[in-house]
């Protein structure tokens, strides 16, 4: 089975890697500036789970390249989604079926009418890492699952052969025919990690130690429990509590990538989670004054901002 990695950010190389770790046929797919990096420094993981390296990755940078395309592992910020949307219908004509690791699930509409119903899978990660100068992996800590599974009946089959796919390589991978209600839990879940790192500018530590900045993740978790709901997500009070088990339970120096964005200058996925939350609860005439509150406290940090552009006159 020929695998696409779409994306070749901290997501996609860690992944990526680890398929071509395993022996898989991979190949990225990814812009001419990180196909640069990727000719000079090839790929390295450094992570708890062990390290790998590669100096010659296989890559392209036009669908012209890709003979075939079997699965699409669509690791991309939701920023560059619209982007990325013709070289995917490029990559499905080519027999792709594929398999977002995106947060948030406002893409999967988009992706459903752009791409076809059938030839999107349900996906999601649990993974702190980021890139160096190098574009080399800097994995923080032991987790590393990578979750899926069919979004229709149709798609049974090809989930139980991605599983057999993932089976040798060293990431958890974990299928699962609740994939929408897990996609929800994890968007619950990042949409208060990110939103209380990123405003607060301050890793998850420090926040527990003080009651009042966690208790904004706490109301956030609750109100996209109710967004679930209002659409028929079965999202429950017990997995309110396992996410706020999982803030007690990050390393004290863990943070969101969004925070690391807002510290680097680079834009937010801001739009991409509170943004999306905000316009689902329009919908159902709902009111979420906690995500909204984040939302317009980082608005200005949406499209980036260099330190210098945050410094007083």
């Amino acid at each position: 089975m020929k695998i696409v990695i779409f994306g070749a950010g901290a997501l996609g190389a860690y992944y990526g890697g680890r398929l071509l770790e395993s022996g898989r046929d991979a190949v990225f797919f990814v812009r001419e500036k990180r196909a640069e990096k990727l000719k000079r420094f090839g790929l390295a993981i450094h992570s708890p789970n062990g390290d790998a390296a590669f100096t010659e990755v296989p890559f392209a940078t036009r669908t012209e390249e890709i003979g075939k395309a079997d699965l699409v592992l669509l690791a991309v910020k939701g920023y560059h989604l619209r982007d990325a949307l013709p070289a995917l219908k490029e990559l499905v004509k080519k027999g792709g079926k594929v398999l977002p690791i995106l947060n948030g699930v406002e893409h999967y509409e988009v992706l459903q009418k752009e791409l076809g119903k059938e030839n999107v899978l349900g996906g999601l990660s649990y993974i702190m890492a980021s890139l160096d100068e190098r574009g080399h992996v800097i994995h923080a800590n032991p987790q590393d699952a990578l979750l899926f599974g069919p979004l229709a009946p149709s798609q049974e089959d090809f989930c139980a052969q991605v599983e057999d796919l993932f089976r040798p390589a060293s990431f958890t991978a974990i299928k699962t025919d609740a994939i929408e209600t897990a996609i929800w839990e994890k968007y619950m879940f990042i949409t208060a990690f990110s939103g209380v790192t990123s405003a607060a500018d301050l890793p998850i530590g420090i926040i527990r130690s003080h009651p009042e900045t966690l208790e904004i993740a706490r109301q956030i978790v609750k109100e996209m429990k109710r967004l679930a709901n209002l659409y028929q997500v079965p999202l429950t009070e017990e997995q309110v509590e396992k996410t706020e088990q999982i803030f007690q339970a990050l390393p004290e120096e863990g943070t969101s990538s969004m925070h690391r964005d807002k510290k680097k200058g680079l834009p937010l996925e801001l739009d991409h989670l509170h943004g999306a939350a905000l316009r689902m609860a329009e919908r159902k005439k709902a009111k979420l004054p906690y995500i909204q509150f984040v939302y317009q406290l980082l608005k200005p940090y949406e499209k980036g901002l260099k330190p210098s552009e945050t410094a007083a006159p």
